[in-house]
């Protein structure tokens, strides 16, 4: 008999948030990733059990059934994952299309899930198996999360990792 994986963490988790500044931090030991136009979204999975959750503690996954679905369907069945939702819209992000997903009707919401399908951009591995990496270095992170997206990622349509550098310089174009 399998003995199914209690989540370690759960919702309510406030994100880990960048904080703003003027300019690029540069010199050794920084680690760049994009800037999305999107929601921020902490995705908890155990067994069957689906939760999405906003920035501000509240449920998304009612008006994201398309990411709901995507990570039912990982291999992986206890994990905690924090990225950013967006609506990819004829090659570009639309911020516009993510906004009209919060309607109160589900009819709804199915139908711009089927037009404009979401995409989840994962930047972040929390917890998996029941163990938790709050306390692990950001470079130990994602590489438990590089290692995470190989071996789930692959048939995910709409789960990607989000990129990563160390160069400045291509930091410095993915802000301008």
């Amino acid at each position: 008999m399998k003995t199914r994986q209690k989540r370690p963490l759960q919702p309510p988790l406030p994100p880990m948030e960048a904080r703003s500044v003027d300019e690029i931090p540069a010199g050794k030991g920084w680690q760049y990733e994009p800037k999305w136009d999107g929601f921020r979204c902490v995705a908890f999975r155990e067994g069957e059990q689906i939760y999405l959750q906003s920035k501000a503690g509240q449920p998304l996954a009612r008006y994201f059934p398309d990411i709901a679905g995507a990570l039912s369907r990982l291999p992986a069945t206890c994990f905690v994952l924090d990225g950013e939702l967006v609506v990819p819209v004829s090659g570009a992000l639309s911020f516009d299309e993510l906004q009209l997903r919060l309607h109160p009707a589900a009819s709804r919401v199915a139908k711009l899930a089927k037009a404009h399908p979401a995409t989840y951009i994962v930047f972040d591995l929390l917890a998996e198996n029941g163990q938790v990496f709050l306390k692990h270095s950001l470079r130990d992170r994602r590489r438990l999360l590089e290692r995470f997206a190989r071996l789930n990622f692959r048939s995910a349509k709409h789960l990607r990792l989000s990129p990563t550098t160390t160069d400045y310089r291509t930091a410095d174009k993915w802000f301008k």
